[in-house]
């Protein structure tokens, strides 16, 4: 149970779902967590679950579309552990305001793009600098299965995860040299509670799932290899965990 002994991860969203399945898959193989949430009572939760299994976690909260907040978050992470070796960028998320983009609510559009796009570059930006300091470091961008097939529905969500794919790609480029990985894994229906609140059984993605829907672990599985000296030559890919949805 040591696949990232000795590595500190940073992962946002940490409170639930992909992100709190992420944090508890990297804790138990040895990693120490920083679980940032804007919710912190979620992540407190989840702090404790892990110390309770005898690893360690520190819970801060976050904005991450707040370049302050996001700051502050990381400052406390490396004045409690040193350094940050793995970011999982798991925060954000669509909504039912999205839709067409002749019909979606913009307000809906720009806090999509803030918090998914934004978010994940401002994480990113202020995490980079530290990786590099320390010799290197594994990036783990969430974006989806609906940024890389066409889909109908969510336009705002799609164009925010299509611009975490492409960011991605550039970054891993440019920090290879540092020894900086930055891989994306694209989600197709994952059960979260906020997921199977607005996406239903006759939605076609979720029939497109050959395999059925995945839950938050399935995820978790793959963002922990990528973590993992074991993805030590793997950058700029982009990983489907979409039951086989896209090969529909």
């Amino acid at each position: 149970m040591d696949r990232v002994s000795g590595k500190i991860a940073l992962v946002t969203g940490a409170g639930n779902g992909i992100g709190k399945a992420t944090a508890l898959a990297l804790s138990r193989e040895g990693a120490r967590v920083i679980l940032a949430d804007c919710q912190l009572g979620f992540a407190s939760e989840v702090a404790a679950e892990i110390e309770r299994a005898g690893g360690k976690a520190l819970a801060v909260q976050v904005d991450v579309s707040d370049e302050a907040a996001v700051d502050a978050a990381v400052r406390s992470g490396l004045a409690r552990f040193g350094q940050i070796d793995v970011l999982v960028n798991s925060a954000g998320g669509g909504s039912t305001k999205d839709g067409p983009v002749t019909e979606l609510d913009l307000d809906e559009f720009w806090r999509t793009i803030r918090v998914d796009l934004f978010g994940t570059l401002l994480t990113c930006r202020r995490v980079i600098p530290e990786m590099v300091t320390s010799g290197g470091g594994s990036i783990i961008n969430i974006s989806s299965l609906r940024a890389v097939i066409g889909t109908h529905g969510a336009d705002a969500y799609t164009a925010s995860k299509g611009g975490v794919l492409t960011m991605s790609r550039a970054m891993s480029m440019q920090w290879a040299r540092h020894n900086v990985r930055v891989n994306v894994l694209a989600p197709g229906v994952v059960l979260t509670e906020r997921v199977a609140a607005f996406i239903k059984p006759e939605d076609p993605i979720y029939q497109k799932s050959l395999l059925g829907p995945s839950e938050p672990q399935d995820v978790a599985f793959l963002a922990l290899f990528l973590a993992s000296d074991e993805a030590r030559k793997i950058t700029g890919t982009v990983m489907r965990v979409d039951g086989g949805a896209s090969i529909y």
